[in-house]
């Protein structure tokens, strides 16, 4: 019996404690400047009760108070990271990856914990998580594909800022999809390549786009350029989206969304709908990455989380089995929930 283990056995309590305030240190790190009340609306905890522990947290030296809010310090942020390790066994976080992995058939599976459908918190850690995963992976000369989402615009977000290698491309992996600039791959591309200190292209193109307009727009050699890039990218990093979520996000008539659930498709990618075992639904045209083009890429990271993406996550992770998943708790949880009731 390990040391964890063995304290999990003799005082049990000191883990609640323990998890408790590294959720403080983590939201307030993530939200600072913050003050109590918002602390305490963020954890659903009374006032009372985090007076107290941010109290304890400031005579360790951890983190400061001041006239705008609280801040993590320096002490602080290692704490943070030096826990992650801990809690993730403490959680049964590294039992529940490999149950996983085994379970989608995938080369690796990380996982964040808590439920990104409950806590915007847990969004953010996987943001995290995925871009440290990514920096790792990154070589000279990369090109690195992005696509776009709320997910991905978290991990650019939550990008180390860095030089990782020299002469990288950053390229947005489909064209553009709904209103909201901030979620557009070519945002998120711009976004991740100046945090990496590299280079990026953009693809002026909407995402759904009928025939005769996509065969002109082809021929435009910026627009050839980044279509090249795309096929001779060296890693993707990918949202995996529900295919009733994405469908109302490309505007499809409710007549075509009904029809599409009516056979059995839980997940989008690349403007193609799967059913849960991977099956080809129906694929709308769209610009960018196509199904051969991923199959093709080297290293490719697909990030989904919640319990609502359980289904997708299956689909997709079908696919290949040579991917990495980046998803957390609530989706882990819900997956093998599906598996053990179909067996």
């Amino acid at each position: 019996m390990d040391l964890i283990e063995l304290e999990k056995k003799i005082v049990p309590e000191i883990f609640d404690l323990m998890e408790i305030r590294y959720n403080i240190l983590r939201n307030i790190y993530y939200n600072q400047p913050i003050g109590r009340r918002g602390l305490a609306h963020e954890l659903n905890t009374g006032e009372r009760t985090i007076r107290t522990e941010v109290n304890i947290l400031k005579e360790q030296g951890l983190l400061n108070i001041e006239s705008m809010g609280m801040y993590v310090t320096e002490d602080g942020k290692k704490v943070i990271g030096d826990l992650k390790d801990v809690m993730h066994k403490l959680k049964g976080i590294s039992d529940l990856e490999k149950t996983l992995k085994d379970i989608l058939k995938v080369e690796k599976v990380i996982i964040v914990p808590g439920n990104s459908d409950e806590n915007g918190l847990v969004l953010k850690d996987m943001g995290k998580t995925s871009s440290i995963y990514l920096r790792k992976l990154i070589k000279k000369d990369f090109i690195i594909g992005i696509t776009g989402g709320t997910t991905m615009a978290q991990v650019a977000e939550e990008m180390p800022t860095g030089k990782v290698a020299d002469n990288i491309i950053v390229t947005p992996a489909r064209g553009g999809l709904g209103k909201d600039v901030e979620t557009q791959s070519n945002s998120i591309a711009a976004k991740l390549a100046k945090k990496l200190e590299g280079n990026y292209r953009l693809l002026h193109v909407p995402d759904d786009i009928d025939r005769t307009t996509l065969d002109a727009v082809l021929k435009i050699s910026d627009i050839k350029e980044v279509m090249d890039l795309i096929k001779k990218m060296d890693i993707l990093v990918f949202g995996i989206g529900r295919a009733d979520t994405m469908a109302k996000r490309r505007q499809l008539p409710k007549d075509k969304i009904d029809k599409l659930i009516e056979k059995g498709a839980v997940a989008e990618a690349f403007g193609h709908y799967f059913d849960i075992e991977g099956n080809e639904v129906w694929e709308s045209l769209t610009v960018g990455l196509s199904l051969e083009d991923f199959q093709n890429i080297e290293k490719v990271i697909g990030v989904a989380g919640g319990k609502g993406k359980a289904e997708a996550i299956m689909s997709i992770a079908s696919l290949r089995n040579n991917m990495t998943i980046v998803t957390d708790e609530g989706a882990a949880k819900q997956i093998i929930k599906i598996v053990k009731k179909a067996t």
